[in-house]
């Protein structure tokens, strides 16, 4: 089964992904992450990747093909793929048609995480994470049990991400829709688009994926 999952950043898709990949066995391919691991492996894309990145331009989606198509291959048949953050525009969506045609794959579902812009925004703007070990947390909504002490490995010194800022909230959710809803009625007249949630619990999403999938 491969689908795409579909929401602006922040609506949860690396957590869903991380779940279907431990539920169905699925590998999750997010373009950013096969990006690291081909420049750092030192592949050929990899190595044109760098050049690219190196002088400041974008990646093209030549090279971005080249990626899931070598990924595909490697996963074979028998895995599902979840599709994270791609496609984002109609010639991706194209590409990417191809691509799994070519493997003798054809999308099953995709799957949009509805969010409300403002409660998106007091998610991101209100997360950070222990500078030590990493462990998440949030000013409303995950605190340490002890205040200023990380519940996980007792460091007491924490960070937040600079672009975890509103203004930046705000037009990663602008450039979303601009980019994502050109996209999605060619896959709704394909009757394979449905949305959940996501700003409900992370379990609850969790189930109502499961349940789409079937």
């Amino acid at each position: 089964m491969d689908i795409i999952l579909l929401g602006p950043p922040g609506a949860g898709k690396g957590t869903q992904a991380h779940r279907l990949m431990e539920h169905h066995g699925m590998r999750q391919l997010s373009t950013g992450d096969m990006l690291r691991a081909a420049v750092k492996a030192g592949t050929p894309v990899g190595i044109k990747a760098k050049a690219i990145m190196d002088a400041g331009e974008l990646v093209s989606d030549e090279i971005v093909s080249e990626l899931i198509d070598a990924e595909l291959t490697a996963m074979g048949p028998d895995t599902g793929a979840i599709f994270d953050g791609y496609p984002r525009t109609e010639k991706q969506a194209e590409i990417l048609d191809g691509l799994l045609a070519k493997h003798g794959r054809s999308l099953d579902h995709v799957i949009e995480l509805d969010v409300d812009e403002d409660a998106l925004v007091a998610r991101i703007t209100g997360r950070y994470t222990c500078a030590n070990c990493g462990e998440g947390y949030h000013d409303t909504f995950k605190q340490p049990e002890v205040e200023g002490v990380c519940d996980k490995c007792g460091s007491t010194e924490f960070k937040r991400r600079p672009d975890d800022n509103e203004e930046t909230v705000r037009h990663r959710m602008q450039v979303y829709r601009s980019e994502t809803a050109p996209i999605l009625p060619g896959y709704e007249a394909r009757g394979i688009v449905s949305r959940v949630d996501g700003m409900a619990a992370i379990g609850d999403v969790t189930h109502a994926i499961d349940a789409i999938l079937g």
